[in-house]
């Protein structure tokens, strides 16, 4: 669950007046393409909303964490300024649901 990108400056309004809340970051996950060329526009949307609600310097809302990218398509999520990638299966190998 998540909020669109037109829906985050309004929702994070709220969540800044909630006293023991403090918002530390942004994080997507961004469709599971095989080739990661194709999440450059959703690795760029989401720095440019992370940058533009930073500039709006709201109580308790840091962007300190931009977290986007997985094992697959970590070196492009940085590429875009990801301070923060999951890349367990690269460490791991695959999940093995049962």
């Amino acid at each position: 669950f998540g909020y669109s990108a037109d829906e985050v400056a309004d929702q994070l309004g709220k969540i800044s007046e909630l006293r023991f809340v403090k918002v530390k970051g942004m994080m997507t996950v961004a469709p599971n393409f095989k080739d990661s060329v194709k999440n450059q526009c959703v690795f760029d949307n989401m720095h440019k909303l992370f940058i533009d609600i930073g500039a709006k310097k709201m109580d308790n809302i840091d962007m300190d964490i931009l977290s986007m990218g997985m094992s697959g398509d970590y070196a492009k999520a940085i590429q875009y300024g990801a301070t923060l990638v999951r890349i367990g299966s690269a460490l791991f190998g695959a999940r093995v649901y049962r």
